[in-house]
């Protein structure tokens, strides 16, 4: 990569990493070690191909998308995620309540597996069509759609707590703030 190149790199990096590390963060669970080491990877994934790349953020999400499936279809078992108990849940302010909304959101998204986790991120934060996110995982529209409502009921069914801030029927939208998750 030449001069230009790196400062162009270094750009990026700087303007970019912090979304890219909040999108990083919901697929690996809330794991943020898990979420650095991938974005981490992706970086310099991208780095490597630097001057062929036409959108730079596009590319490394995408190259984020694929390495969280290349993870859960992984053949051997992985570990188990442990969860802190969530906090009471209580009449507050409109910003506790969101933060409360957050952890219980971020909790739920943990318990769920990485590729419930990956549809529902792809579908209702980076609010992709059921098309595109079928193509980024490699499966068929079908796929995504049955996926996608397995993955909600199993929400709710982890996080009662959605029912009691109600939540509990609406659809997640891109204003669903649990999905904001600071890193």
């Amino acid at each position: 990569m030449d001069a230009e190149g790196q400062e162009d790199f270094r750009e990026f990096v700087a303007n970019r990493s912090s979304a890219l590390l909040k999108t990083a963060v919901l697929l690996s669970g809330g794991d943020r070690h898990a979420a650095e080491d991938l974005l981490q990877n992706a970086l310099i994934k991208a780095a490597g191909r630097w001057h062929r790349i036409d959108e730079p953020e596009a590319y490394v999400r995408q190259i984020l998308y694929r390495q969280q499936v290349s993870r859960w279809r992984l053949k051997w078992p992985r570990r188990e995620l442990s969860v802190p108990e969530l906090p009471e849940t209580g009449s507050g302010t409109d910003a506790s309540s969101a933060a409360e909304l957050r952890l219980v959101m971020r909790a739920a998204l943990a318990r769920l597996t990485a590729r419930q986790r990956t549809v529902l991120v792809l579908r209702y934060f980076e609010d992709l069509p059921e098309a595109d996110v079928a193509r980024l995982l490699g499966c068929s529209v079908g796929t995504v759609r049955s996926t996608t409502h397995r993955s909600l009921a199993r929400l709710r069914g982890l996080a009662p707590e959605l029912a009691a801030l109600g939540l509990a029927e609406q659809q997640p939208s891109r204003d669903f703030s649990p999905v904001e998750v600071r890193p």
